[in-house]
C-alpha cells in the first residue's frame, strides 16, 4: 500500500469557536483513507498549514504509509533549519494521526489496541461554559448548573475579561503588535467574583480550572492567581505566561499555591523535558494535533509518567482532535481529564458519521477501527474554503 494523496479540507463551520475546522485526509491506492486535524486560532495559521501540507503530500507520494515512525521523522527533520516547534510539528501531526487511522482500518483495530490496549473503558471529561452566555449572575448559574447535572466533575474558564479589542479582533493584551501581559484592578476585581460564584455553584466536588491563555507577565500573572485563590478554591492556573520563557513559568510558580497546567503551545517531547525536569507544572496538556500527533502524544505522556505527573490533553477544536487525544488517553495510566469545548458535543453531529457519545461526563469510544469515526464527506465539499 502506497500513499497517493495528502489533502486538507479547510472548511466553514458554526461549530468552531474560531470559524473555520482544518482536516486533512491521506488517502492510498489500497482504497483506505484516514483522517487528521490540525485547527489553529488563525485565520492566516490556517491557511499557511494548507500551503505546507500541499508541499508535504509532495513529498509524501508513494511511502508506506504503515511506516509511521520513519514518515514522522521524515516530515520533521525536513523543517529543522527553519524552527520544527511550530508549523512543521501541526503537519506532522495531522498527517500522524491520518497515519494511525489508517493502520487501525487495516488491521480492522482501534487505535488504542495498536498502542498497548485500554486501561480503562471510558475517557474522563472537563469542559467549558459557553461564556458568552454569561450576561448576568442568574445566567451563569444556569450554564455552570448544566454541566455539573450533565455529569461533568471538572469545568475550565477564563475569568479574565479581553480588556477591549482591535479593529482585526485581536483583544487588548495583542494591540500594536506586542504582548501587553497587564490587567486592570477593576478586571482583575469582576474575574474573582465570577470565580466565586462559580465555586459556590459548582460546588465543591466540582474542579474548577483557570485558564489564563498565555496573556499575562510575570507580576501579573502572580498577582491574578492570587486573587483567584483567595476568592475560592481553583484547581490548576493554566499558561500563566506566554510560552517562550521557562524562566518567568519558574518566577510565577515560586510564587502562587495553585496547581500549574502548562502544554498547550508546547511542540515535541523535546519542549516538555525542561518543564518536567525543573518541576514547572503540576499537570501536562498537550493537544495531539500541534504537538507531533498520535506518536508524539503517547511518548509525552511517557515521559510525564516517569514524573508522576497527570496528562490531560487540550482537545477543544473539532472531532477529530477529540477522538485522536482520547485513542492515547485509553492506554494511559496517568491520565487526568480530556478537555472538550462544550459538555454537549452535539455541534459535531453533522461532521461526522455518528454523535460522539459522551454521556455522563465521559466519552465512550467505539470499538470500530481506526479513529472510529468518518467525516461527512459531502458536509465538508459543502463548506470547503476554496484557497489560491
Amino acid at each position: 500500500m502506497k500513499i497517493t494523496n495528502v489533502r486538507p479540507w479547510l472548511i466553514n463551520s458554526d461549530a468552531s469557536y474560531w470559524g473555520e475546522f482544518l482536516f486533512v485526509e491521506v488517502t492510498t491506492d489500497g482504497g483506505v483513507s484516514g483522517w487528521g486535524e490540525i485547527t489553529t486560532t488563525t485565520r492566516l495559521a490556517n491557511r499557511a498549514l494548507c500551503t505546507i501540507l500541499r508541499q508535504i503530500g509532495a513529498a509524501l507520494m508513494g511511502e508506506d504509509p504503515a511506516r509511521i515512525e520513519y514518515l514522522w521523522h521524515k516530515i520533521f527533520r525536513s523543517f529543522t533549519y527553519m524552527g520544527s516547534r511550530g508549523a512543521a510539528v501541526e503537519c506532522v501531526s495531522a498527517i500522524d494521526i491520518a497515519l494511525w487511522d489508517i493502520r487501525g482500518k487495516v488491521l480492522g483495530k482501534p487505535i488504542y489496541e495498536l498502542l498497548g490496549g485500554p486501561v480503562r473503558d471510558q475517557i474522563a471529561l472537563y469542559t467549558h461554559p459557553n461564556q458568552a452566555k454569561f450576561t448576568s449572575k442568574e445566567a451563569v448559574v444556569r450554564e455552570i448548573r448544566d454541566i455539573v447535572e450533565s455529569g461533568h466533575t471538572a469545568l475550565k474558564f477564563d475569568p479574565f475579561p479581553y480588556q477591549g479589542s482591535t479593529a482585526d479582533g485581536r483583544p487588548r493584551e495583542q494591540r500594536d503588535g506586542y504582548l501587553d501581559g497587564s490587567m486592570t484592578r477593576k478586571d482583575e476585581r469582576e474575574a474573582a467574583e465570577l470565580t466565586a460564584l462559580i465555586r459556590e455553584t459548582a460546588g465543591s466536588d466540582v474542579d474548577i480550572l483557570i485558564d489564563a491563555h498565555g496573556r499575562f507577565d510575570v507580576p501579573t500573572a502572580i498577582r491574578l492567581c492570587r486573587s483567584l485563590e483567595e476568592a475560592g478554591q481553583i484547581d490548576w492556573f493554566e499558561e500563566p505566561c506566554p510560552p517562550e520563557s521557562l524562566n518567568a513559568l519558574r518566577q510565577v510558580r515560586e510564587k502562587i499555591n495553585a496547581p500549574i497546567s502548562w502544554g498547550e503551545r508546547g511542540h515535541t517531547k523535546w519542549d516538555f523535558v525542561p518543564v518536567l525536569e525543573n518541576r514547572l507544572a503540576d499537570y501536562i496538556m498537550p493537544d495531539v494535533t500541534w504537538t507531533g500527533g498520535i506518536t508524539e502524544l503517547k511518548k509525552i505522556s511517557a515521559l510525564c509518567e516517569a514524573y508522576y505527573i497527570p496528562v490531560s490533553p487540550h482537545d477543544a477544536a473539532g472531532p477529530i482532535n477529540v477522538v485522536a487525544g482520547a485513542q492515547v488517553m485509553m492506554t494511559v495510566p496517568n491520565f487526568y481529564k480530556l478537555e472538550t469545548s462544550e459538555w454537549n458535543l452535539g455541534k459535531y453531529d453533522h461532521l461526522i458519521d455518528r454523535p460522539l457519545d459522551v454521556s455522563d461526563g465521559s466519552l465512550k469510544l467505539t470499538p470500530k477501527p481506526g479513529l472510529g469515526v468518518e467525516m461527512n464527506r459531502d458536509y465538508l465539499e459543502g463548506h470547503e474554503i476554496e484557497l489560491a
